[in-house]
């Protein structure tokens, strides 16, 4: 079972990175054994699992992994390194600033928490940034990565899933999707107009920040990557009905716009839709 979270990828085009990552990347690219698109998620949520199911459990892997979400634009490869070191480390090290230490050694004993905590430490003191390509988000997805998007970007497909009919034997897994992709250009361009309402009509610090904070994110790429959202995990608690009615993107799109000419009682509508849809969603975490 996939874990119910929603996926932030940025693709950067091979040329973004060092010449050594490129021809690896480029070698990857061609490799016959590298985990496929449709079954990537599934390899790299197993790869977690057989971690924290070991004994002791491994907060971070040991070594960085060597796989990648691919895009290939017509005879551009997009590379979305995995990261899964740096990002379990950096999950970890939020795990241990929100946990309680007595209840953090119930997970993780002590000994190894204080070990993947140094090496982070001394990974840290030879990188000069911690730049991820992939954000996640559990149980929801935020509404602030809805802004960089359009709603004719969406690509939806469905398979068997929460509350619909299976369609194919049992043993089969047919795929369930629900993505939207964007060039950088288009995404940046999203949020500036998006922080440039905020600003003017509402002035939530909370919103603003939110927004501010993915802006920061998709200025640190290359000028003409991609942006991918990924509901990942997702489709399996929402229902045919419910992705297909989800339009969340146009939502907020729609909000911003109203707000920007003066239709407060639209724009409002429009939000409240969208924070009720997945307010209900992400209420399923503490559901039994």
């Amino acid at each position: 079972m996939l874990p119910y979270a929603a996926y932030l990828r940025v693709y950067e085009p091979l040329s973004a990175f060092p010449r050594q990552d490129q021809a690896r990347w480029a070698r990857y690219a061609e490799s016959r054994d590298r985990p496929r698109r449709a079954g990537a998620l599934e390899v790299e949520h197993g790869e977690s699992v057989r971690r924290l199911l070991s004994i002791p459990p491994l907060p971070a892997p040991e070594r960085e992994s060597p796989n990648a979400y691919l895009r290939r634009v017509e005879d551009v490869l997009y590379v979305c390194p995995w990261q899964s070191r740096l990002r379990s480390w950096l999950a970890f090290a939020s795990f241990r600033g929100k946990t309680p230490p007595k209840l953090a050694q119930r997970f993780v004993p002590q000994a190894i928490a204080e070990q993947t905590a140094h090496d982070f430490d001394r990974f840290k003191r030879g990188e000069e940034s911690l730049r991820t390509h992939i954000r996640t988000s559990t149980w929801h997805v935020p509404v602030s990565w809805f802004v960089p998007f359009d709603s004719a970007e969406r690509w939806l497909v469905l398979g068997t899933g929460a509350g619909s009919e299976p369609t194919a034997p049992t043993t089969t897994a047919p795929p369930r999707n629900m993505l939207y992709v964007t060039s950088m250009a288009q995404a940046r361009r999203r949020v500036a107009r998006a922080l440039v309402v905020i600003r003017r009509h509402v002035g939530q610090v909370a919103a603003l920040s939110e927004v501010e904070e993915v802006g920061r994110w998709l200025e640190e790429f290359h000028p003409h990557s991609l942006v991918e959202l990924d509901y990942g995990g997702l489709v399996h608690v929402m229902d045919d009905r419910t992705l297909q009615g989800d339009q969340s993107v146009a939502e907020v799109s729609t909000a911003l716009t109203s707000l920007d000419n003066g239709q407060e009682e639209l724009a409002f509508a429009m939000y409240q839709r969208v924070i009720l849809r997945w307010r209900s969603i992400k209420a399923l975490e503490t559901a039994n």
